[in-house]
């Protein structure tokens, strides 16, 4: 079985790929101090309540915070006895190279959302991933990433808004009842949910006009579907594309290109 980590800023998510389904999917916040006996601790827990045993011999790593990567290596080789592969080394290809400027690094978890995409929606694509940051990806007509925006995220625009002004209050994102707020909460949920709305039409609508072409908008992360009903934003919501997209690369990479993902 394939064991698919993606490592963000803000969470870790590991997912157990059978073959033909994920069996297993757990998250936990990211910490770049914990160890690989941390995490096969606390992994093996979340199994036995699972109730499952499965036989992992194989793993892929995504992760856009690189302090951590050695400890997941470490946790790959020492207790499964796998040398993982990890997304942006010269060791994992991609099935398709990005088109950007030379010298740019593109993050991990933008190169394995755009394969995931690809491989489930084909090609002309703008990928809108809620994390840390709201990332617009742009995959092209044959796959290949060729570049996006990068905005804050809904939570660190909220966090900023609290850390910053000593009136404002710490609140949760959440889908307001109307437009104008009538309290500080309210308004501040109106002003970060709308706004965000704004954002995504917008972006998405340059990058169509700019690109010249009709695009399919897909939404995924971990906020994507509290939008996912506003203003038709979004053709899908996918909320394992990125997985999806860590078997697919998986795949490519050790049973070759004829055989991705789902």
């Amino acid at each position: 079985m394939l064991l698919t980590i993606d490592c963000g800023n803000t969470n870790t998510v590991l997912s157990i790929w059978d073959g033909k389904e994920f069996i297993c999917t757990m998250r936990t916040s990211t910490h770049h101090a914990r160890t690989a006996d941390a995490y096969f601790t606390w992994f093996t827990t979340l199994l036995n309540h699972y109730q499952i045993n499965p036989v992992i011999t194989e793993i892929i790593i995504s992760s856009t915070v690189p302090r951590v990567v050695f400890n997941l290596r470490v946790f790959a080789d020492r207790f499964f006895g796998c040398i993982p592969l990890v997304v942006g080394k010269s060791d994992c290809k991609l099935p398709q190279e990005p088109r950007v400027d030379t010298g740019t690094i593109v993050g991990p978890d933008r190169l394995v959302n755009a394969a995931g995409a690809y491989d489930r929606y084909s090609g002309d694509l703008i990928v809108v991933d809620f994390g840390t940051a709201t990332t617009f990806d742009v995959v092209a007509f044959d796959g290949a990433y060729v570049g996006g925006l990068i905005a804050p995220g809904v939570n660190l625009s909220l966090e900023v808004l609290h850390m910053s002004a000593a009136a404002l209050p710490h609140v949760d994102i959440s889908r307001p009842q109307q437009v104008v707020g009538t309290n500080t909460v309210a308004c501040m949920q109106s002003g970060v949910f709308w706004g965000y709305v704004g954002v995504v039409k917008e972006c998405c609508a340059r990058i169509q006009f700019e690109r010249d072409t009709k695009m399919k908008v897909i939404g995924t992360g971990g906020l994507a579907s509290l939008f996912a009903h506003t203003e038709k934003l979004f053709d899908i919501v996918d909320d394992n594309l990125t997985m999806h997209g860590l078997v697919t690369i998986n795949n490519f990479n050790r049973r070759g290109c004829s055989d991705h993902g789902e």
